[in-house]
């Protein structure tokens, strides 16, 4: 039997632990079965008390057990573990993943835990000195080792009026994740392959936006939806993410650093100062090639009778050449220098003398990064939940092609920076 790669048709279990932030998991089950997968929660006796089995049962439409000593004719404390293909684990509390990682089974879930053969996933959630104890850290670390995908808390209100790092991260964030560990290749184990374990990748995702005036601005479609895809694939497969968010509204993937800016100086900027600390820079963002000369302090006024005043445009930085010349010239000096990977996104359209992939492997050629990733926007790639790309190397050749959800392209792509890293470790 095949194994799922998206949530759609794929039997995910629901644990739910007993905190205050149970309340945020009845938001997570309604967003997996809107995305067609058939969802199962179990929640710990404990949790009852915040958020009750009715609930679970009427958002999944499956009944709800707690006991190893419920639907005992069904051995339902191995089969539902064992017919999963994914577990989610939202909150994760600090006694939950003390018990999970001693491997005991004295609930439901504990048990569903210990013969789950699909990819695990733990959003912990609990107060500051808790995830920060070190019984918890280590709980954590062992449990990573063992392939489970714990993600990091968000920093925020906790309950009462302390804030700090141990709240849940949102519905939103986590089903993204959910996606990405689905998508995500696996190890021998049926785990998600960590194969970017420790390694720094710096991600641009979004839009620039060039000022006019206080009010106006030339900017581009784009939605940031394919770096931020990139982002959660990156955090599932191990890696330490950076992500430079270009006008992008969307929830920050847990355990993501992010930081915001706004026009294509200001994403130049961000990546000058980072990019010689990352291992793969993953230019992914949509960068204006040109912007106002000057910009206009008050709005510019319409005049009737008067034609619309002209804009004058000069070029921005091309980021993604810079970047490639720039580590270059510090390979003179310090062979192997950062970042040992870079990827970038063209957008294209033909023209009446070449097509849209002759153009992308003229600007493969032209920009010299490791990757260029293809996007063919006759297609209908902004905004879309879907993406089909074709891989180009530094020649402009074809690597490969990936069609489908935006973080299966993701894994696409990053399976071909895991290849590359290969080759430069080999050559190292």
């Amino acid at each position: 039997m095949s194994v799922p790669t998206t949530l759609a048709g794929a039997r995910v279990i629901v644990g739910v632990g007993g905190g205050i932030a149970a309340y945020k998991a009845a938001h997570l089950v309604r967003g997996l079965v809107a995305s067609g997968a058939e969802v199962r929660v179990v929640p710990t006796a404990s949790s009852l008390e915040f958020v009750g089995a009715a609930t679970w049962e009427a958002l999944s439409h499956q009944r709800v057990l707690t006991s190893v000593f419920e639907d005992v004719e069904q051995v339902a404390h191995v089969r539902l573990g064992q017919e999963a293909d994914l577990v989610v684990v939202v909150p994760a509390t600090a006694d939950l993943l003390a018990r999970v990682r001693m491997g005991r089974a004295d609930d439901l879930l504990a048990a569903t835990l210990l013969v789950a053969r699909g990819p695990v996933m733990l959003a912990p959630a609990m107060h500051t000195e808790m995830w920060l104890h070190p019984a918890t850290v280590e709980n954590v670390a062992v449990l990573r080792s063992r392939g489970a995908v714990v993600l990091e808390p968000a920093v925020g209100r906790l309950t009462g009026p302390d804030s700090g790092p141990g709240r849940l991260p949102e519905p939103e964030a986590i089903l993204a994740a959910a996606a990405a560990v689905m998508a995500a290749p696996r190890d021998g184990s049926g785990a998600v392959r960590r194969d970017l374990e420790g390694l720094r990748v710096l991600v641009t995702a979004g839009g620039t936006r060039e000022e006019i005036d206080p009010v106006r601005y030339i900017a581009n479609h784009s939605s940031g939806k394919q770096g931020w895809a990139l982002a959660h694939a990156a955090l599932a497969r191990g890696a330490q993410v950076t992500l430079l968010a270009a006008n992008v509204e969307a929830e920050t993937p847990p355990g993501a650093e992010r930081r915001d800016v706004g026009s294509a100086a200001e994403l130049a900027a961000a990546v000058a100062e980072l990019r010689e600390d990352a291992d793969v820079l993953v230019m992914a963002a949509a960068v204006a090639d040109f912007t106002p000369r000057t910009r206009a302090e008050a709005k510019i006024k319409k005049v009737e009778g008067q034609d619309a005043p002209p804009i004058d445009l000069t070029r921005t930085e091309d980021i993604l050449r810079r970047s490639v010349e720039v580590r270059a010239a510090r390979r003179e000096v310090a062979p192997g220098a950062a970042p040992r990977i870079i990827v970038g996104f063209a957008a294209e359209t033909g023209s009446a003398q070449s097509s849209s992939l002759e153009l992308a492997r003229l600007k493969a050629r032209r920009k010299g990064a490791d990757l260029l990733v293809f996007n063919d926007l006759t297609a209908g790639v902004f905004g879309a939940e879907t993406n089909s790309v074709r891989i180009l190397d530094t020649e402009g050749a074809d690597v490969a092609e990936v069609t489908g959800e935006k973080v299966r392209v993701a894994h696409g792509v990053l399976d071909q920076v895991v290849g590359l890293l290969g080759d430069v470790r080999l050559q190292a």
